[in-house]
C-alpha cells in the first residue's frame, strides 16, 4: 500500500467486501474513498423497480456497517456519476478511480466515455469484472460470432479456463482521514410508497453479505443434491434463493462457482444436481452476453418477425394477470407470491409469463416490466431475455407454439395443492382433485370449501383451448406476412 494514493471506490453492482476486485485493488493501492452514486436510474436503460430499491437501500445500510466496522466511511452522493467522480476525485486528491464493471449496454457506453475523461485529469482509472463469470467479448463461436444457441455456449464456458478462486475480504483497509461530505440514506427515498409492500418483503428478505453466505451454505447442505428434480416444485423449497443476492452483488458468481463446485467433490454430493445448478448460473451468462451484443433486445424482438405478431391490449386483463385473479390458480398463485415477497418460483415464472402472452396476447414487454417493478432480483439480462425466450422471440427461443397448459402444469408441479393454498387462501380448502381447476369443482364441494365462483374467487377470464387456438392462428399469420 502507497500512503500517498488515494483510490476513489466507485461501487455499483457489487454491494460486497468479499471477492471484489475493485475493492481489493484499492486497499492494495492505497487509501480508499468508497462511494455509491444513486443516479435515479438516468444513466441505465431501465430505471431500478420499486423492489429493487428496496433491496438497495437495505444492502447500503448493511454496507455502510461493514465499512464503519472497519475504520472506512462510505460516502453517498445522488446525481451524475460523470459530474460526481471528477468533483470528488479532487476533493479527496484522489491519484486512482477503481469500479466494477456492469453490463447495462447504456452504462457501459456511458464507462468507457468516463473513463476517458477521468485519465485526461490524470487519474489512472482501473475498470474490474465481477458480475459475471465471463467477459462478453472473450467467449465467441469457432465462427468468430455472437453465440445464439445456449448449449454451445454453455459448452464454451466449461470448456474455457475456470474462473478464478473468489477473493477475501480486505485485511488492512485504510480510511480517508479527512471529513467528506456525504448524502443521508433516507433522504433518497428508496423504499416504496406501498404500504405493505416493503414489510412483505422484510419478512421474506435479509439484504446482507453475511445472509447471502449463510443462504448459499444452506442451499448446498439441504437442497442441492435434490436441485435436478426439486427445482420445478413450487411447494417444496428446492431452489437456491440466490438470485437477488447474486443480482444485488451480495454475492459473486465466482463464489458460487466454487462453493458448488467444491460441494460436488464431497462423497455422497449429487453431482448430476450440482452440474445443473451450474447450467442455471451459465443461462445468467448467456443473458447478459446476449444484451450487451444484442442492445436493441431491451424493446425490441431479437426474432424482428415477432415485431408483427398481433399482439391486444386489454388494461382490464393486464390488471387481473398483474394482480393474481386470472382464475387460473398456478398463475394467480405465482402472481402474489411475486406481489408480497418480491420473488416467484422459477417454473412459476415460465407458466404466468406464457399466460400473458400466449392466451392473453399481450406483448412481452408488459410482463418484463411488470417483472423489473416486483422483482427484487430484476436482473436486465435475465429479465429481458427469458421473457423473449417464453414469447418465442428471441435467442435460444421455445418454439411458439409450446403455449403451456397452466392447469396441467399445476397438477404436474403442485400436486397437492400446497403452492396455491399458500398464495391463494380462498381455495385452501378446496380438494385437492378441483384445485387448479376449482370452475370444474362439484357444486358441493365448491359449498364445503367456501367458495363462490364468481365473487369470492373468479371465474377463467379466458379458455384455454380456444387461446391457444388464437395464439397459434397469431403466428401463422405473422409467418405469412411479408412486407
Amino acid at each position: 500500500m502507497d500512503k500517498k494514493r488515494t483510490v476513489l471506490l466507485w461501487v455499483r453492482g457489487d454491494i460486497r467486501l468479499a471477492d471484489n476486485s475493485a475493492l481489493t485493488y484499492a486497499a492494495e493501492t492505497g487509501v480508499v474513498v468508497p462511494v455509491y452514486i444513486w443516479e435515479d436510474g438516468k444513466a441505465e436503460s431501465l430505471p431500478p423497480g420499486g423492489a429493487a430499491r428496496w433491496w438497495l437501500q437495505q444492502a447500503l445500510v448493511d454496507l455502510q456497517a461493514q465499512f464503519h466496522k472497519r475504520g472506512c466511511k462510505l460516502i453517498l452522493r445522488r446525481g451524475d456519476a460523470a459530474r460526481i467522480l471528477p468533483q470528488l476525485a479532487k476533493e479527496c486528491r484522489a491519484t486512482d478511480v477503481a469500479w466494477g464493471r456492469v453490463y447495462d449496454p447504456e452504462t457501459v457506453a456511458r464507462d468507457e466515455k468516463l473513463a476517458a475523461r477521468l485519465r485526461r485529469q490524470k487519474l489512472d482509472v482501473s475498470i474490474h469484472d465481477g458480475y459475471l463469470l465471463f467477459a462478453p467479448e472473450t467467449l465467441r463461436t469457432k465462427a468468430g460470432t455472437v453465440f445464439k444457441v445456449f448449449t454451445p455456449f454453455s459448452r464454451a464456458c466449461l470448456a474455457a479456463k475456470p474462473p478464478s478462486k473468489p477473493l477475501p475480504p480486505p485485511q488492512d483497509l485504510r480510511g480517508f482521514s479527512q471529513p467528506i461530505k456525504s448524502d443521508i440514506l433516507k433522504t433518497w427515498k428508496l423504499t416504496p410508497a406501498k404500504a405493505q409492500w416493503p414489510k412483505g418483503l422484510a419478512d421474506d428478505w435479509e439484504p446482507t453479505e453475511q445472509a447471502a453466505h449463510e443462504q448459499l451454505h444452506e442451499f448446498i447442505q439441504h437442497n442441492l443434491n435434490a436441485y435436478k428434480t426439486g427445482r420445478d416444485r413450487p411447494d417444496r423449497e428446492g431452489t437456491s434463493r440466490l438470485s437477488p443476492y447474486l443480482h444485488h452483488g451480495l454475492l459473486s458468481p465466482r463464489q458460487i462457482w466454487h462453493a458448488i463446485h467444491q460441494a460436488m467433490h464431497k462423497p455422497g454430493a449429487g453431482s448430476p444436481s450440482a452440474e445443473r445448478y451450474i447450467l442455471e448460473i451459465l443461462w445468467r451468462e448467456f443473458c447478459n452476453h446476449l444484451i450487451v451484443n444484442f442492445p436493441t433486445m431491451l424493446d425490441k424482438p431479437l426474432d424482428r418477425r415477432f415485431s408483427k405478431f398481433p399482439y391486444r391490449a386489454s388494461a382490464k386483463e393486464l390488471a387481473a394477470w398483474q394482480k393474481g385473479l386470472t382464475g387460473y390458480p398456478i398463475v394467480d398463485a405465482g402472481m402474489r407470491q411475486l406481489w408480497n415477497t418480491g420473488w416467484m418460483h422459477n417454473r412459476v415464472r415460465m407458466v404466468v409469463a406464457s399466460f400473458l402472452i400466449k392466451h392473453l396476447l399481450h406483448s412481452w414487454r408488459e410482463g418484463m416490466l411488470w417483472f423489473w417493478d416486483t422483482l427484487v432480483d430484476a436482473d436486465l439480462g435475465n429479465n429481458t431475455a427469458n421473457w423473449q425466450w417464453v414469447a418465442g422471440c428471441g435467442a435460444d427461443a421455445a418454439p411458439y407454439f409450446r403455449i403451456f397448459n397452466p392447469t396441467l402444469q399445476g397438477r404436474k408441479f403442485d400436486p397437492d395443492g400446497t403452492y396455491v393454498r399458500m398464495y391463494v387462501p380462498e381455495l385452501a380448502k378446496l380438494d385437492a382433485r378441483y384445485i387448479h381447476e376449482p370452475s370444474k369443482a362439484p357444486p358441493d364441494a365448491l359449498r364445503k370449501a367456501g367458495i363462490t365462483l364468481g365473487k369470492t374467487y373468479p371465474l377463467p377470464i379466458v379458455d384455454h383451448s380456444a387461446a391457444r387456438t388464437r395464439a397459434l392462428l397469431g403466428l401463422k399469420r405473422m409467418r405469412a406476412d411479408k412486407t
